[in-house]
């Protein structure tokens, strides 16, 4: 069924079947997020589902997380600010009030969003941007998935 691998995110990540990877970091899993009104967002999955909060990690673990929320945010900060000149800065948001597993938003903020929400999470954005179909993930976000990858593998390798 092509919509197993939402019901069960961090599995189908282990299993190599999520299509939304990014790539393996050290605590999880790099994901482009599966709506895209913000071009960039993505999300950064514990790499095991029984974790549910931050503090449920090892000191070590929890740090090798915090760093990889840190290497993602960066990796969507540069590879936005080179697509699009109204590029301002990324949010960064652990929050736990849907999904029971640890996870973090990486959201890409731009100057070009509606006044009265530009300087507000992205939470108070209408129903429609979560759900309709032109924001959805798809082949034309191909080069975005492609560039953050590639940036995530620069930092990396800059030893972060």
């Amino acid at each position: 069924m092509v919509d197993d691998w939402r019901t069960d995110r961090i599995g189908s990540a282990r299993r190599g079947e999520n299509p939304t990877v990014l790539r393996r970091l050290r605590a999880g899993f790099a994901l482009i997020g599966d709506v895209q009104f913000l071009p960039g967002y993505s999300v950064l999955l514990v790499d095991d589902p029984a974790v549910e909060r931050l503090s449920d990690l090892s000191g070590d673990k929890r740090l090798a997380f915090l760093s990889d929320m840190d290497r993602l945010g960066e990796a969507v900060e540069r590879a936005c600010r080179r697509r699009d000149a109204s590029f301002r800065r990324v949010n960064l948001e652990i929050l736990g009030n849907t999904d029971g597993f640890l996870h973090a938003h990486v959201w890409p903020r731009f100057g070009w969003e509606p006044a009265e929400l530009v300087r507000k999470p992205v939470w108070p954005y209408p129903p429609d941007r979560w759900t309709d179909e032109q924001y959805a993930l798809g082949p034309r976000h191909d080069l975005l998935r492609t560039a953050i990858g590639e940036e995530l593998d620069r930092l990396r390798t800059a030893n972060r």
